[in-house]
């Protein structure tokens, strides 16, 4: 009876997992006509970025060659999966992250694919689980956000748009010691904060020092002011500290991994701010809380 009882439960997973997916409601609310592939089980909408010309290494390069956008469907336990590859330019990857996070699609890379490219390409991978319509729905808003951008500037921006640095760096050190509750390293008027934790890889334990660390260089004025720097953080830490920097309008530049094999298995995103010192601290320090990186994380004190 057991037995027949386990079979039977498969039977249900098996039948919810390959129930067929609404391509009509896909291609309505995308606003693309996709593909189905009844091998795979998936269907998938795609689109070239043939809006802007890329150069590549001095080639005008096709859409064709690796300019394609898309996103594929398949059916799921609670509805359907989506996984896809955005191709955007970098004035519009701030909007595109925030519009795929804020309609429950997880961001799990954000990378180039090229060297020598005019203008500067980048590859944002989505992924997300749910009823197909939620899905097909956020997959267009993170299109449209895009495509929002292009629309006010058909020509992709070279610059953030923010007010020139001062030439020299005058960052006061101790409102931002006291902002991280720890000494940050000083040079030339700059200011570095680094936070190890630790982790394992191939046995064997590694931190700070081996790479496994957060990270938030300042430079420029205390009102006029740049932070940059790296977050690592585990999967499930991925999503919200990308999120809570973004609230903050700090854009994420990079997501990626360092390495391979290491416990737990760590993720790295690369971001970039502007505005008063204290407030980038801030932001900084308020993603720190949200991803509780702060009870994991250690000061390095230089």
């Amino acid at each position: 009876m057991k037995t027949i009882l386990i079979s039977g439960l498969a039977l249900i997973v098996v039948a919810c997992a390959s129930a067929a997916l609404d391509t009509k409601k896909i291609d309505e609310l995308t606003g693309l006509k996709g593909k189905a592939n009844e091998k795979e089980n998936t269907y998938k909408v795609t689109f070239p970025r043939d809006d802007v010309k890329v150069v590549v290494d001095g080639w005008t390069m096709p859409p064709f060659m690796g300019l394609g956008t898309w996103a594929a469907f398949t059916p799921a336990k609670d509805g359907a999966m989506v996984m896809g590859d955005t191709v955007l330019f970098e004035d519009e990857v701030k909007a595109a992250m925030s519009a795929a996070l804020d309609n429950d699609l997880n961001v799990t890379a954000l990378h180039n694919h090229f060297f020598f490219d005019h203008p500067k390409v980048f590859f944002m991978h989505i992924e997300g689980e749910g009823a197909v319509d939620k899905l097909a729905a956020a997959v267009r808003k993170v299109y449209d956000a895009a495509r929002q951008i292009r629309a006010a500037n058909p020509i992709p921006k070279d610059s953030f748009g923010a007010a020139p640095l001062p030439e020299k760096s005058s960052i006061s050190a101790a409102p931002l010691n006291e902002i991280f509750g720890a000494q940050g390293e000083s040079k030339d008027g700059m200011v570095k904060f680094t936070f190890g934790r630790p982790a394992t890889m191939h046995g064997v334990k590694i931190d700070n020092t081996m790479g496994v660390n957060t990270w938030a260089a300042f430079a420029g004025s205390d009102d006029n002011a740049v932070v940059d720097g790296d977050f690592a953080v585990t999967e499930d830490e991925l999503q919200p500290t990308a999120r809570s920097l973004l609230k903050e309008k700090i854009n994420i530049v990079a997501i990626h991994q360092h390495m391979t094999h290491e416990q737990p298995r760590m993720m790295f995103f690369h971001y970039w701010g502007r505005g008063r010192a204290k407030d980038l601290a801030q932001a900084i320090k308020g993603a720190f809380l949200v991803a509780g990186l702060q009870e994991v994380a250690s000061p390095i004190h230089n």
